[in-house]
């Protein structure tokens, strides 16, 4: 199941550099990140609270906390930093660049999280970055 929703994040990853383009027109980039903030907010409460979710909120510890805290960091940081991109740059050379990140996200996995890396994933990855230096030059 978790591939079709892996899917589903990539089809909608897409649209969203589409549609930030669209609309970053004459629109400053650090706005249209808070806009597209707000909606992410309300949207997620919303599931959150559609799915009976909002009682786990007792159960968050610490460290939970702190990596979650981190993490919208840095996922805030990311979107501040793609969007300015996205205002200046194609979207057809920012977006593959942006794309580095799973590269990085499979190293970072070695790395911090002792995953173990198969020679294929090490390919795949190296692949990506060929891919990504081919498009942007």
């Amino acid at each position: 199941m978790w591939k079709y929703f892996a899917l589903l994040s990539a089809l909608f990853a897409a649209l969203t550099a589409i549609l930030a383009k669209l609309g970053l027109k004459g629109v400053p980039s650090n706005l249209a990140t808070a806009i597209r903030c707000v909606v992410i907010v309300v949207m997620t409460w919303a599931v959150v609270g559609a799915t009976g979710e909002l009682p786990a909120l007792k159960t968050l510890t610490r460290q939970n906390l702190l990596f979650l805290i981190l993490s919208g960091v840095a996922t805030g940081l990311s979107w501040l930093f793609y969007f300015r991109a996205l205002a200046t740059g194609p979207v057809s050379k920012v977006a593959p660049i942006d794309k580095l990140s799973l590269a990085l996200t499979i190293t970072l996995s070695a790395v911090i999280l002792h995953e173990p890396l198969e020679p294929k994933t090490i390919f795949g990855g190296l692949l990506i970055v060929a891919g990504t230096l081919v498009l942007i030059r």
